[in-house]
């Protein structure tokens, strides 16, 4: 069953092209099971990070992998408030998929 993980983040002023720089010098080939990662640039320094995973297993065995990537990141995002922290995130099953 594939999975998709969802996170929102939001960089601090001036710091876009840095943010999409440390996402290009990331090996995410190396990351067993994942298929397919897009970054989205979703409003003002805001981006979301969307990962394709062949199951549930293969995301769950990627989290050090992804969290060394985040802890790459920190220093260059802003609070989301709300209790939220420096990220939003979200995964799961794909319950329907529409296309090709």
């Amino acid at each position: 069953m594939t999975v998709m993980n969802v996170v929102h983040m939001r960089v601090k002023p001036g710091m876009e092209d840095e943010y999409i720089r440390l996402h290009q010098d990331l090996d995410v080939t190396s990351w067993q099971g994942g298929r397919n990662f897009w970054l989205v640039k979703s409003g003002e320094r805001s981006f979301i990070v969307v990962g394709e995973w062949d199951d549930m297993a293969s995301m769950v065995a990627a989290r050090p992998a992804m969290i060394a990537s985040l802890d790459r990141l920190r220093p260059i995002l802003e609070d989301l408030g709300g209790g939220r922290g420096v990220t939003e995130p979200w995964s799961g099953e794909v319950a329907l998929h529409l296309g090709r």
